[in-house]
């Protein structure tokens, strides 16, 4: 099961909002959505995320 929770927690630490990735990350609001339901992003999506959030993609999703 795909799990987003640390993305969440990443945000929080670097003070980024959602607001933030939708204006300036290129994350439209289905997408956040579907992150917030634990959905199915592509590979892009997580590039964006990653570069958006100057993280790695273990600071955005984990598997259980």
């Amino acid at each position: 099961m795909v799990d987003y929770s640390p993305l969440w927690k990443t945000m929080a630490e670097k003070h980024i909002s959602q607001y933030y990735l939708i204006k300036h990350g290129d994350i439209d609001t289905k997408t956040i959505y579907n992150l917030r339901k634990n959905g199915n992003i592509t590979i892009l999506t997580l590039e964006k995320l990653c570069r958006a959030l100057d993280c790695s993609p273990n600071d955005i999703v984990r598997f259980t």
